[in-house]
Formats: structure tokens, sequence, C-alpha cells
């Protein structure tokens, strides 16, 4: 089996690609073990097989990063996954805290056919339900200047862009609370403690990130489930 099929390397390349979206840290060993809830000593020897392949570079106790080829293998892996949330929540019915492990599974027995007729079928989405965004066949990704909630500053208006799928409850109460991608947002303020985040919310199509309403109704946030939030910056 080619190394990019390997439905373990290409695990450990969506992780090590992940890592990176939406921050500019690149990854350490011991932090990709947990993110794969590995021992270090596997992620040693796999590592070393994907530098050999020449899908990472590194050096021995330093972070790891993707080679071109690799970055291709991992959107490729990632545009599977996000695709495979999206035709779940859209076409059969489950929410969007309930994909995140069937797309784990689902995202290595596709066939490449069928990835493409679910793309079509869903017509050829651009970002999945979570607002992570969908990967193009040629490898191509719409990027947007983003900042995370719970670093925006008082007064910052924007878009939810994404909203992290790590953990289910917090994706249950940001539904219940409105809290969607796509939703307008202004930051009102934090509290002092710096645990709780105030912002207002405007609904879809209420016209753009700037439409936030000054009499629409606050919710306040805990700063933790805020820092699973990115907005347009």
């Amino acid at each position: 089996m080619p190394a990019s099929k390997n439905p373990a390397i290409e695990d450990y390349l969506k992780t090590v690609y992940a890592h990176t979206e939406w921050q500019p840290e690149p990854i350490t060993p011991s932090a990709l073990a947990g993110k794969l809830g590995v021992a270090p000593s596997s992620v040693t020897e796999m590592v070393k097989k994907m530098a050999a392949a020449g899908l990472v570079s590194h050096v021995p106790y330093g972070p790891l990063r993707l080679t071109d080829e690799g970055r291709v293998r991992a959107l490729a892996v990632v545009r599977r996954h996000r695709l495979i949330e999206t035709w779940l929540v859209h076409e059969m019915g489950y929410a969007w805290d309930e994909v995140h492990d069937e797309a784990e599974v689902l995202e290595h027995a596709l066939s490449d056919r069928l990835l493409e007729a679910i793309d079509v079928r869903l017509g050829r989405p651009t970002r999945d339900p979570h607002g992570d965004a969908i990967p193009a066949a040629d490898g191509s990704l719409a990027v947007e200047p983003f900042v995370r909630l719970d670093e925006a500053a008082a007064g910052h208006t924007g878009r939810v862009l994404r909203i992290s799928d790590r953990d289910p409850e917090v994706l249950r109460s940001l539904a219940a609370a409105g809290v969607a991608p796509g939703i307008a947002v202004a930051v009102e303020s934090a509290d002092a403690s710096g645990e709780r985040v105030r912002i207002r919310l405007a609904p879809h199509g209420a016209g753009g990130a700037k439409a936030v309403p000054a009499e629409a109704s606050p919710v306040e946030l805990t700063t933790a489930a805020a820092a699973e939030i990115w907005v347009t910056g």
C-alpha cells in the first residue's frame, strides 16, 4: 500500500496540517502524540517513514513541517473528511456535533468516484458544517483573514468563520445560543476576570458582518467557548 494511502499516515498528515491551519506554530512530536493518542515512540517511527517518503521535514526533537508533497496529500484527506461531514449533515440527518467520528472512519473507505459524486450532489460546497474550508479537488483553498473570538478586541465586528469540532458539548451549547458559521457578531466586552466574553449576534442574511443591530440581544460566552470560535478579521 503506498504511503499516501496508508490510513495511519493519512491521519498523521491531516493532524499535522490541522495544527497550523488556524495558528502559525508548527507541531512538535510530543504534541502530535497527544493529539493522536499514541505513544511518543510510535510517533518517532511514523515520522521516520513519512520523512523517508518525502511527506514531512523534521530534525530530531524539532517540530514537524509538511513538504509540498505532504501538504498535497494532507489536503486530499482533509477534503474527504470535510465533504463527508457536510454530506452527513445535509443528506443523512446528522447534527453537526455527531459527524466528526463518523467522518474519521469513512474518509479512508470512500472511493474517489463516490467522493466526487457527493461533491456534485452537495453543489460543490466550500465550507463544512463547522465552517472549515473544504479544499477543492485541485488542492486550492479559500482563506480569509481571521481572529479568534477570545482574542478579539471590544468593538470588533465580523462573521463567524469557523467553530472547532473538538468538543461536541461546546457545539451543542453554541448552537443553543445561536452561534454558528455565517452569523455576524460584535464583541462588546470581556469581564474583568477574563472568564467571559459578551457579544451581540445578527442572523444569516442580515446584511453582512457589520450589520449587528445595537438592539440585538447580547450573548455571554465563557472564554473557553470563545476560544473555539474564529471570526473574520
